[in-house]
């Protein structure tokens, strides 16, 4: 009966884990062949805010920076208001068009509008050019290659608790034991392999834009005025950064 069970098992471990090898060796076949030239190339903190937290990110920070200026009015019960209609920008221009003519909407419609908008993905895709962010199709392939181990992990992990308990014969529940061994083992091991090699591309930033978020996210390179600084803090840490309770408030209301 555990023979039954270990054999989909097996084979979901195997192939899982030659779609995480595959992604892991395109990943590295990318990075290898981008010009180290782009690598350097120096970013705003929109460009900031995509490699710290993807486009959710750069919408938070188009939001606090636009209410700071007094052009947008976030308030804590979830609405956003324009209160500026004079857009100074692609960003602001698509920020603006989405909240709707009658200037305004819900901010959590907002940003999940703004998110997908093709001046926020422009920013991404400039930034994989350059090396510094992961591709999206690459990020999200990885992501769901770990997923798919983890998951078979889980499924090897279930089945042979499952075979554990209906086999009450110590000698069959051992050999069962050795032999669930083999998924358990490839599926851990291969997710092992990638917290080293594949966990990088996992985020929004790859391997040189995370190299230059540490370098960015030093002290003494973050002494500006107070603005400043708040931008800074939410394009590196996002609405968390913000002091004042009633604006973390309105970005993070649902």
């Amino acid at each position: 009966m555990w023979v039954l069970l270990l054999i989909p098992t097996c084979a979901a471990a195997v192939l899982s884990c030659l779609r995480l090898v595959r992604v892991a060796a395109i990943a590295d076949a990318l990075v290898e062949h981008l010009p180290a030239a782009d690598r350097a190339t120096g970013i705003g903190l929109y460009e900031t805010a995509y490699l710290a937290g993807g486009p959710a990110r750069v919408v938070d920070l188009a939001l606090v920076r636009m209410a700071g200026l007094g052009r947008l009015h976030l308030a804590h019960t979830g609405w956003t208001t324009v209160v500026d209609p004079l857009d100074r920008g692609r960003l602001e221009r698509a920020l603006i068009t989405a909240i709707g003519p009658e200037g305004q909407c819900r901010t959590a419609q907002l940003k999940a509008a703004l998110a997908t908008h093709p001046t926020v993905r422009d920013i991404g895709d400039r930034l994989a050019l350059a090396g510094l962010a992961t591709p999206a199709a690459l990020r999200d392939r990885a992501r769901r290659a770990v997923g798919h181990v983890r998951y078979a992990l889980l499924t090897a992990v279930a089945m042979l608790l499952v075979t554990v308990v209906l086999n009450a014969d110590g000698r069959s529940a051992r050999t069962a034991v050795a032999w669930y061994a083999l998924p358990l083992v490839l599926t851990g091991g291969t997710l092992l392999m990638a917290r080293v090699d594949v966990h990088a591309y996992t985020a929004w930033a790859a391997p040189a834009g995370q190299h230059l978020l540490r370098a960015l996210g030093r002290p003494h390179l973050c002494r500006a005025g107070a603005a400043d600084d708040l931008l800074t803090a939410v394009a590196m840490r996002g609405p968390e950064a913000v002091q004042d309770p009633r604006l973390r408030a309105a970005l993070i209301h649902r």
